[in-house]
């Protein structure tokens, strides 16, 4: 079984290396980074630094980060409860603020952002 998780983050960390590069894109970069931002964090149990892509929208000094099938992921996790600090990538520039994780009655996951000036 152990393999078989190896395997998952052999496969995750392969998407996500090619969505970075698509951001990264002459072509396609300003189009992709206007949905897709860098999200960094630490773990609360593991202390490890982690920064994943994610899906956004923005306004003001908010994100919201909806989280797809958030049953098989755990970054999210980090943020129940009170939440917790958190960077963003946008506009180029790394932006903190305090990420809290709310999962409503049908399990969907949304991971608000509150930006710090």
């Amino acid at each position: 079984m152990r393999t078989n998780g190896r395997l998952v983050e052999r496969a995750v960390g392969g998407v996500n290396r090619r969505v970075l590069a698509l951001r990264s894109s002459r072509r396609w970069g300003a189009a992709v980074r206007r949905h897709l931002t860098i999200v960094t964090y630490t773990g609360r149990r593991s202390g490890r630094t982690f920064s994943i892509p994610v899906g956004y929208r923005r306004t003001g000094d908010e994100v919201e980060i909806g989280v797809r099938i958030p049953g098989r992921k755990n970054w999210w996790r980090n943020f129940t409860g009170e939440g917790g600090p958190i960077a963003v990538e946008l506009d180029g520039t790394d932006r903190t603020g305090h990420a809290i994780a709310r999962q409503d009655a049908k399990g969907a996951v949304t991971v608000t952002v509150r930006l710090e000036p």
